[in-house]
């Protein structure tokens, strides 16, 4: 039985804003409602190796292998420096789309940034192997079962906190965009923070 405990504290993680939920908002901004969608599936989808390795014990040889860390963890930052780079340049990281122009070329692109986002950090996977335990318990028949049950609500709360936000963000777009000079300041600023998080997880330790 799933208790409350892991549903309140689950919902709390889940709104607290991320690199998920910062992506996925750029997207709503800049891109409109599909890309907001889209991105938020493809962080979603991000979740599941952390998850799986938390259930099947591999995020704990990860966390006891301090090269396989330092190589994951640095993957992850290069690829969130490269995505600041593309916001701040605007060749292809947070770009209008023309009235009319056929968008879904593009969703797979968005679901795979935000996919490559949070498979390399190497922190969720260690995260979900001390969060998810907490909740499985001890007179429990088939606790890996139990784990797949936890992850696949987790994974459904993510999913659904994430449309909210980048619905949310997709509501105020025409209000963004009619002024060029926030268009400007907001897409340098989640350059910005895109390379702070990336940096934040070069420096962070084990």
């Amino acid at each position: 039985m799933i208790s409350y405990e892991f549903l309140i504290t689950a919902l709390v993680v889940v709104l607290i804003p991320g690199t998920g939920v910062i992506y996925t908002v750029s997207n709503g901004l800049f891109l409109g409602k599909k890309a907001s969608l889209a991105a938020a599936a493809g962080c979603t989808a991000g979740i599941i190796p952390n998850l799986t390795a938390s259930t099947l014990g591999l995020s704990a040889i990860l966390h006891m292998s301090a090269l396989a860390f330092q190589l994951m963890k640095f993957a992850g930052a290069a690829y969130l420096l490269y995505l600041a780079w593309l916001t701040w340049k605007d060749t292809g990281g947070l770009s209008f789309n023309n009235p009319g122009e056929d968008k879904n070329p593009r969703l797979w692109q968005i679901a795979k940034r935000g996919f490559l986002i949070n498979i390399l950090n190497p922190k969720l996977s260690i995260f979900f192997l001390a969060f998810l335990p907490l909740f499985v318990p001890q007179e429990a028949n088939t606790p890996t079962l139990h784990m797949i049950t936890l992850s696949a609500i987790f994974m459904a709360m993510t999913f659904v906190v994430f449309i909210a936000y980048g619905l949310c963000a997709s509501g105020i777009r025409h209000q963004v965009i009619s002024s060029p000079k926030i268009v400007l300041w907001m897409q340098r600023s989640f350059a910005v923070i895109f390379a702070a998080l990336g940096l934040k997880l070069a420096a962070a330790e084990q």
